[in-house]
């Protein structure tokens, strides 16, 4: 898959068929519709496109108002994109200034002009353009001036899957990782760097990855205790992750901890990336490391039984 920042250095593409969308998660909606333009481009002998828009245009145009956490990171995103058989990924830096194009503008600068569109598919509650003027039935009425094919992912297609972002992002902050997974397709996962802690684990028997997730956008879920696996250098390891302030050292500021199990080795300055299996229970306050440690056995052996 080729990257573009902007769109400035775009190679003709041969009989692009193309999406547009923020995509944060590449949800089972989402892969829908990679599915679509995977399948037409194979038809068409021609290559899929998806315009993608960084900073997600709700931090830019809505910067005091919300409190938006990401699903993915655009890394991730481009990761995932890849997997899914996206040829050429076309990320376009999102500006109050980029916000004022009409649907027209939009269409005829980066459709038409630039990429060539032979084919469009998008959602069916897609919208762009200033205010999101545009939608399927401005395209459908003036694709064919444009010179390029219009398809909708109909409203049965994705309400039958019954996902969406928001969903998944409401789910991780109550906990509820089975319904996230459900909802993604595979499992919700932190990409970060494991950075030295106060080393209070190592001294009770359960030594702990301090992993820093450096983007603040992110979504981090619901603080508590969690099943996870971790892959380390390529290699997955089960583990449990504890997010929180750890209250029994009297701790202050939220961490992501990691205690792999049956792992020798170190761990600080590696990238790991966490996939959250189960959330086993909430982060609470013992009245000693005595009895945290007697606790912390019990979520070893639970999340163990999980993995």
């Amino acid at each position: 898959m080729r990257i573009y920042e902007g769109l400035t250095g775009i190679p003709p593409i041969k009989s692009p068929v193309v999406t547009s969308g923020t995509f944060d998660g590449v949800h089972l909606g989402h892969q829908k519709i990679l599915s679509r333009i995977s399948e037409l481009a194979k038809k068409e002998n021609g290559e899929t496109v998806l315009i993608t828009f960084w900073p997600h245009p709700r931090l830019v145009l809505y910067p005091n108002e919300h409190n938006l956490r990401l699903l993915s990171t655009f890394e991730e995103k481009a990761k995932l994109l890849e997997q899914f058989g996206i040829d050429h990924l076309v990320s376009i830096p999102f500006t109050k200034e980029f916000s004022q194009l009409s649907s027209e503008q939009f269409i005829q600068t980066v459709l038409v002009d630039k990429l060539k569109t032979k084919k469009l598919v998008i959602g069916y509650d897609h919208r762009f353009g200033k205010n999101r003027e545009g939608g399927f039935e401005y395209l459908q009425e003036n694709c064919s001036q444009f010179g390029f094919e219009l398809e909708e992912i109909s409203r049965k297609d994705v309400d039958d899957i019954g996902v969406s972002s928001t969903k998944i992002r409401n789910a991780l902050e109550l906990g509820d990782v089975a319904s996230a997974t459900r909802y993604l397709g595979r499992k919700y996962e932190l990409n970060g760097l494991v950075i030295k802690g106060e080393q209070i684990g190592r001294s009770i028997g359960f030594p702990t990855a301090n992993v820093h997730i450096p983007n603040d956008y992110k979504l981090i879920p619901k603080d508590g205790v969690y099943a996870i696996d971790v892959n380390v250098d390529g290699q997955m390891h089960q583990a449990m992750m504890n997010i929180g302030v750890r209250p029994t050292v009297n701790g202050s500021k939220k961490t992501v901890e990691a205690h792999l199990f049956d792992f020798d080795g170190n761990l600080y300055d590696k990238q790991v990336t966490l996939y959250l299996k189960e959330y086993l229970r909430e982060e609470k306050k013992f009245a000693n490391l005595d009895e945290l440690k007697a606790q912390l056995r019990i979520d070893q052996a639970e999340a163990r039984t999980i993995l």
